[in-house]
């Protein structure tokens, strides 16, 4: 019996390591609602998985910045993040930028990636994309990942 309930907790103990090093790989998301990627990367960062990004993160893609601590987030060559300023829809279809909602995605960003998208202007409806050097300056390279799994 002793056994058994020792086998028990090391098979619980290998699992939850095993949970604890996962990494979700982001790439080609163009975002989104902002309240779906809230809700989104509060369940991730509460699980503890790494973050790699790899690939085009845009729009409300790029809250996963504020949501999980940078040291969970590394970016591989091909990582680029997308800001713009938040916009909903008007009268007659057409899109309308929303300082609300802009200020809000914002206050998300920590301090570095907010003095970068200052230093371009402030968040407008113009995409500007942070990748290469620059943003290798801010988030650490990804080491090889072997057991990644697709954001869900």
């Amino acid at each position: 019996m002793k056994f058994r309930a020792g086998l028990l907790a090391a098979a619980i103990l290998l699992a939850e390591m095993h949970a604890s090093h996962a990494a979700i790989r982001i790439a080609g998301d163009r975002g989104g609602l902002i309240d779906t990627y809230v809700d989104r990367y509060e369940r991730l960062r509460t699980s503890g998985e790494t973050v790699i990004i790899d690939g085009l993160c845009a729009s409300s893609c790029t809250i996963v910045l504020g949501a999980v601590a940078a040291d969970k987030i590394c970016v591989t060559s091909k990582a680029a993040l997308g800001f713009h300023a938040a916009w909903d829809f008007g009268r007659k279809g057409r899109t309308i930028t929303d300082p609300d909602a802009t200020n809000y995605l914002y206050s998300m960003y920590p301090g570095p990636v907010q003095r970068w998208i200052a230093a371009r202007g402030g968040l407008r409806p113009q995409l500007i994309l942070l990748r290469g050097k620059a943003l290798r300056a801010l988030y650490k390279p990804c080491a090889q990942h072997s057991a990644t799994r697709p954001r869900r």
